[in-house]
């Protein structure tokens, strides 16, 4: 049954229920709803909720009990959300406190952690941001750092402020000045190229004859293949607040298994797992919303996740929170929604 075939009274019942039930945790009762200036009676609220238990969109936990909201009336609610939702006008907000707290060019990782720390500590659940992949990143420099003996720091930077690092032993100590010739003709060659074009540019030149290269140019090239070639279609996913979640499940939902929310904390440790999941629900550019039983995973059905994408200039990422289904949905879809709008704006900004 979709929105449409539900009365425009009934509807707003479901919608109060769902409200109620977030605000307070418990369920509600028809007198409850009665006094919210519905212009119905008691007992018509009793016939109504009836027929919407019966309908799937809300259940009764005991016989002498109010209701609490279904995965059905969460989804009734939030598609309604959605449908009336105005532009969020706190963008230029959200961009300023950004800029502010990683600068005016931030690095994508910098910001991507803040993304995160921002949605988590905003909304008290698990906050995340997921980097584009860098299969489309263009290299804007690489830089080689000296460690100790024959160890060699790589920072490898890519247009848009993606930036990796890998250690590399290549065997024989290099000083300084050579490092620093080395990377010069890296970024000579391939400064501008992308990703997946430098790893190829890189085994054509390893594979011609050694002798075509001097020593220190062939050494560059052997310490870029190494470094690049665990950079094909790299993904990075930057999760903060699982603690918050853990509380908000164990307060809210506690009928969750131990089982369940172990893991859920694999699900956040393995992080592979998260992006394909991720990957799987963003088909297409916009807001998300999943709740409860549309999870595939069976661990994350008691909860919900918003998601919304962002877009550098080249290629998508995402942002946006895991909780528990009684959650503020009009907040959360607010605030991930203008971080996504806000993120876009700075990272094209950068480009």
């Amino acid at each position: 049954m979709s929105n449409d075939e539900l009365t425009p009274r009934s509807g707003r019942i479901l919608a109060t229920v769902v409200r109620e039930y977030i605000h307070t945790g418990e369920p509600v009762a028809s007198i409850a709803i009665a006094r919210r200036g519905l212009g119905v009676s008691s007992a018509t609220v009793r016939t109504i909720l009836s027929r919407l238990e019966d309908q799937g969109f809300v259940r009764q936990p005991h016989t002498s009990a109010g209701r609490v909201p279904t995965d059905r009336g969460y989804r009734f609610y939030v598609d309604l959300l959605l449908e009336t939702r105005r532009p969020g006008g706190s963008v230029d907000e959200v961009t300023s406190r950004l800029r502010r707290e990683t600068g005016e060019d931030p690095l994508l990782h910098d910001l991507l952690s803040q993304v995160s720390h921002v949605l988590s500590s905003e909304s008290r659940h698990v906050g995340f941001a997921l980097a584009a992949s860098s299969e489309d990143a263009r290299l804007e420099r690489v830089e080689f750092v000296s460690l100790a003996a024959s160890k060699v720091m790589v920072v490898l930077v890519a247009q848009g402020g993606q930036v990796s690092q890998k250690v590399v032993d290549i065997g024989e100590p290099l000083q300084p000045d050579e490092l620093r010739r080395a990377a010069e003709y890296l970024n000579r060659e391939f400064s501008g190229v992308p990703l997946s074009d430098v790893r190829s540019g890189v085994m054509a030149r390893l594979m011609q004859e050694r002798t075509l290269y001097d020593r220190l140019m062939a050494r560059a090239l052997e310490i870029a293949s190494r470094t690049l070639e665990d950079q094909s279609g790299q993904v990075r996913l930057f999760v903060e607040g699982t603690p918050s979640l853990l509380d908000d499940t164990t307060q809210q939902d506690g009928e969750v298994p131990l089982a369940t929310l172990r893991a859920l904390l694999e699900l956040m440790e393995e992080k592979h797992r998260l992006v394909r999941l991720l990957t799987e629900y963003l088909d297409g550019p916009g807001l998300t919303v999943v709740i409860g039983a549309e999870h595939t995973d069976p661990h994350l059905q008691p909860f919900s996740l918003i998601a919304s994408t962002y877009f550098d200039g080249r290629s998508t990422g995402s942002v946006g929170v895991i909780g528990p289904r009684r959650m503020r949905y009009s907040k959360a879809i607010a605030m991930v929604d203008g971080m996504a709008q806000a993120v876009s704006r700075l990272l094209r900004t950068a480009n």
